[in-house]
């Protein structure tokens, strides 16, 4: 098993000087440190890392990881960031937005799902959520930010087996520079690969788009 954590975009919408992954929790802790210590703490020892806005600043806070560099990270989106990371691997991948938070059992729920997985909180979502849908037998059938009727919020925190992983670059090959990789996902389920929904919902997990969410996450994970 390999992690990536996809951490190359610039954070606008948050409007940091530095890479939002890079922000400070309650406990002293940043992001991108949390979830770095919760993929060890579970096992995962190759953790790769991509970066791009203010790479340095990353690269120098956790010298213990790999990383991957997008170079065109200010007019691309994750679709591409995934690519870079994955395109040679060979071996199953679990990976996450770099502005996730989440409880380790978030991560040791989807690191359980003997199957191609996304990781899903079932609530009301706002129009600027990833939402999913699912079939009768379970499985997902979309996923993206203009699903109607969605069953929830797709969190950010997916996983793939090796033997789809081919199938998975070929998809993000496929994608736009601005498309998020949940395109990528919906090409394989059109394609007739299956992805599990992982109900993380009884667990803390948000991801920091925008300042009501930091202070949101400041709320949910302090001391």
């Amino acid at each position: 098993m390999k992690a990536i954590i996809l951490a190359a975009g610039v954070g606008s919408r948050l409007g940091r000087p530095f890479p939002k992954s890079l922000s400070v929790l309650p406990d002293g802790e940043s992001i991108l440190g949390r979830q770095i210590r919760l993929f060890h703490e579970h096992g995962v020892r190759e953790i790769i890392v991509v970066v791009g806005f203010k790479k340095t600043l990353i690269m120098e806070a956790h010298p213990d990881v790999y990383f991957r560099y997008n170079p065109v990270f200010y007019i691309t989106n994750t679709s591409k960031s995934l690519l870079c990371a994955a395109r040679d691997l060979n071996d199953d991948v679990i990976w996450a937005n770099g502005d996730v938070v989440f409880d380790p059992e978030v991560l040791r729920l989807v690191l359980e799902t003997p199957a191609n997985a996304v990781a899903v909180d079932r609530k009301k979502c706002a129009e600027e959520e990833v939402k999913y849908r699912t079939a009768q037998d379970g499985h997902i059938i979309a996923i993206s930010k203009s699903v109607e009727n969605g069953e929830g919020e797709a969190v950010g925190v997916n996983k793939v087996l090796a033997a789809d992983l081919p199938a998975l670059c070929a998809a993000l090959e496929k994608c736009e520079d601005q498309d998020y990789f949940e395109r990528a996902l919906e090409t394989m389920i059109h394609g007739g690969l299956r992805f599990v929904p992982v109900d993380v919902s009884a667990h803390r997990c948000i991801e920091v788009d925008f300042s009501e969410d930091w202070q949101m996450a400041q709320k949910m994970f302090a001391k």
